[in-house]
């Protein structure tokens, strides 16, 4: 039997993981915009007071959904320099929200303060503090590679349907010319590299925040 197929199956019990299974069953099929209380239960076969039983609201659904993406981030084997760890938890990240159609938009502007997400958080911000970095710092270096992973996700996600006809034809207007210099940069859809590239950028500054306070530790 499918995973889909369990999800309707009326043998199914019915409990918080069988509607955030749903739910992300529903997300992969149909996109973000799919993802409703309405669509839960047409897919799971009930009505629709009993999922809000289960998922209380819409922003509740959405919370429980970003902590699944999140528990499939394994927190097992990394490296033990904090520099390696910090990049190492970043690509697991985003290996787990690219596992999921439309998986950056459901996680971006959801405060997800359940299990999954918090020991994400919590692995990353220990390397951070390894690396000798004071407690603001790491608190706000979490979030700023959190912020840029899916950021660039979310663009990676929605590359598809991007109008890059008109962008080209706008910067031939010659409106924009420091942006035409740049144009076939820009126009570039090697999100690896460009990953690679800024959490580079973010992991160099810290390791001179931290060297600058002569505390930075491998």
């Amino acid at each position: 039997m499918t995973k889909k197929q369990a999800a309707k199956s009326p043998r199914t019990r019915l409990d918080p993981e069988a509607v955030v299974r749903a739910a992300l069953e529903l997300l992969d099929d149909k996109g973000a915009d799919a993802v409703s209380i309405r669509g839960i239960a047409d897919r799971l076969g009930v009505r629709m007071n009993t999922v809000l039983w289960h998922a209380k609201t819409k922003q509740r659904l959405l919370e429980l959904m970003a902590d699944a993406i999140a528990a499939d981030v394994r927190l097992d084997g990394l490296p033990e320099p904090w520099e390696e760890r910090v990049r190492e938890l970043a690509h697991r990240y985003r290996r787990a929200l690219l596992g999921y159609r439309d998986g950056a938009a459901i996680v971006t502007g959801i405060y997800a303060a359940e299990p999954a997400t918090l020991r994400f958080a919590d692995t990353m911000i220990e390397a951070l503090l390894d690396g000798g970095l004071p407690e603001r710092e790491a608190a706000w270096a979490c979030w700023s590679v959190v912020y840029f992973l899916l950021g660039l996700v979310q663009e990676e996600q929605a590359s598809p349907v991007a109008d890059g006809n008109r962008f080209t034809k706008t910067l031939a207007s010659g409106g924009y010319p420091a942006l035409a210099r740049v144009a076939a940069h820009l126009e570039e859809t090697s999100f690896d590299g460009r990953f690679d590239y800024g959490l580079s950028l973010i992991l160099r500054s810290l390791r001179e925040e931290a060297a600058a306070r002569g505390v930075s530790r491998d």
